[in-house]
């Protein structure tokens, strides 16, 4: 029988109005929290009704829309703070996280990054110099803001189209250039997660045949995989760099592909990842924990 450590707690967890109920992953999580006890709210981050500060808990997880309204979304995490809700991830860590620009500072901690070529907002550019500059000939652009390889696309040969397409993505806002890792077609990339700053699991994500998307989309797969020690030692590095209130993150993904024996990171997800919970039976039970144990 599963400890009722969560008796009396109310917890609310975060999702998007087109999705408003957890997702099939999170409903791990929900379920682990009601068997301990807790009542669990399902609610979407822009609900005008809801009154956050009156949970003990307000866990986000699925706002799979927060970057097509980037305005509204910080504007919430203004209200959070104001009320005194209790947030996991902690408000400054999402703000943090919703820009891909943390991983200039992930680099500058010396984590092992995949080489970023940014263009700043509005800043003119071609993607002929940006090869002339980087010497990388196959290029993966992204937005700085972006989830799920939304407006994220590969050019190899350039030209007046992808110049323009760039363009139109810098007036909007940063933008990200990196080479294609070769390891990313070949191997796939990793995903492992920690719960409470501890290594759970992890699953390797590989894209379809002729694509260099992971996400299941865009026709990706996703396999359970048990890593090797060095592997969730870099993680492990990379996550320690993550502190913006000296918090641990409740939850985390560290993605990255293995190069020569090295774990390079390509995202570093503490907003509102896919956690795999249905890819280890006790993940769910053991984010439940680790949530109830931080409310005592």
């Amino acid at each position: 029988m599963t400890e009722a450590t969560g008796a009396g707690r109310r917890i609310a967890v975060v999702t998007y109005d087109a999705q408003p109920h957890a997702t099939d992953d999170d409903r791990y999580l929900v379920d682990a929290l009601a068997a301990r006890g807790a009542s669990v709210d399902e609610r979407p981050w822009s609900d005008p009704t809801a009154r956050w500060e009156g949970y003990d808990a307000v866990i986000v997880r699925s706002c799979w829309d927060y970057f097509h309204r980037p305005a509204e979304f910080h504007r919430w995490l203004d209200t959070l703070e104001a009320r005194g809700a209790r947030v996991f991830n902690a408000t400054s860590t999402l703000r943090w996280n919703a820009d891909k620009a943390y991983l200039r500072d992930l680099d500058a901690c010396g984590v092992p990054v995949i080489p970023t070529h940014w263009i700043d907002r509005g800043a003119a550019s071609s993607l002929d110099d940006v090869r002339k500059r980087t010497g990388w000939s196959d290029l993966v652009v992204k937005p700085a803001v972006s989830g799920g390889a939304h407006r994220t696309w590969r050019t190899s040969t350039g030209g007046p189209d992808d110049d323009e397409r760039l363009s139109e993505m810098a007036a909007d806002g940063t933008v990200l250039i990196q080479p294609l890792v070769d390891e990313i077609e070949s191997e796939g990339e990793w995903s492992l997660i920690f719960l409470d700053g501890r290594f759970s699991h992890a699953v390797i994500k590989r894209p379809r045949s002729g694509d260099f998307r992971v996400q299941k989309e865009h026709g990706g797969t996703v396999d359970p995989i048990a890593p090797p020690a060095p592997i969730v030692a870099d993680a492990a590095r990379a996550l320690d760099a993550v502190r913006p209130e000296g918090e641990v993150p409740l939850y985390a993904r560290v993605d990255g592909c293995v190069v020569d024996g090295t774990l390079m990171l390509m995202e570093l997800e503490v907003l509102e990842p896919e956690l795999f919970l249905r890819t280890d039976v006790a993940a769910g039970d053991r984010l439940a924990a680790a949530l109830l144990g931080r409310l005592r």
